[in-house]
């Protein structure tokens, strides 16, 4: 019933920019925020950002702080996470997720996730 489609992602040098979207449509419930996370090839999902849709509210995780900004655009249902200043370890698979802020570790749980788009920063 939910969808979640990103777009956004590609190769780019250290120390460029890149910005992701989140395309949302479909009834989320429960779901009142959306958060991206990232994940390697052969690690765990990381959270990276979340914003609350009402816009009141933001996490970051403390490696992506001052070079990541979430955003949001209610009139296009999207969310948006400006990349600037990336790294190496950026690199990853990034999903996007509705889900809600939590008080215990990340801070946000995930309720439906999209497919994920690839970010490739070179060194």
């Amino acid at each position: 019933q939910v969808q979640l489609v990103e777009s956004g992602g590609g190769l780019v040098q250290a120390g460029g920019s890149l910005r992701l979207s989140c395309a949302a449509s479909g009834a989320t419930f429960g779901s009142n925020a959306m958060g991206w996370f990232r994940q390697a090839p052969g690690k765990e999902r990381e959270f990276q950002a979340a914003i609350s849709w009402s816009g009141g509210r933001t996490k970051y995780a403390d490696s992506v702080k001052g070079r990541f900004t979430i955003s949001t655009d209610n009139a296009k249902n999207t969310v948006y996470l400006q990349m600037n200043s990336l790294k190496f370890e950026d690199t990853g698979v990034y999903y996007c997720a509705a889900g809600r802020f939590r008080d215990y570790p990340p801070g946000f749980a995930a309720d439906y996730w999209g497919q994920g788009t690839q970010v490739t920063v070179s060194s």
